[in-house]
């Protein structure tokens, strides 16, 4: 689950909001996990807080009810407005040859171009 060898991607609406120094660094928060034995379930969510400062901003790593959340800073100094604030909620999901992040259907992309 979530091997470190496999292709990464990122939807294109996930891309075209998120920045991708931010999606390479959750790419990132799951090898790491995966290596520590810590991820128990695949998809997982990422929730992001709306807590942030100049160049270091924070999101929540969601796993069910099989393990705790867990908190985690990422860096970014750009402008944050376009994904921080709206309540976004990321999957990332286990494929066959890939790791997949995309948005949660519970989110309101109305806004989003």
């Amino acid at each position: 689950m979530y091997e470190a060898t496999k292709r990464h991607h990122v939807s294109e609406q996930v891309a075209a909001t998120f920045p991708t120094e931010v999606t390479d660094q959750l790419f990132s928060v799951i090898n790491l996990m995966n290596k520590a034995d810590q991820l128990v379930t695949a998809p997982v969510a990422i929730a992001f807080s709306d807590d942030y400062d100049d160049d270091e901003m924070y999101a929540l790593l969601i796993q069910g009810n099989l393990a705790p959340a867990q908190e985690f800073p990422l860096s970014y100094s750009g402008d944050k407005s376009a994904f921080l604030g709206h309540g976004y909620i990321l999957i990332v999901k286990d494929n066959p040859k890939a790791i997949y992040i995309d948005f949660s259907k519970a989110n309101d992309l109305s806004d989003l171009k």
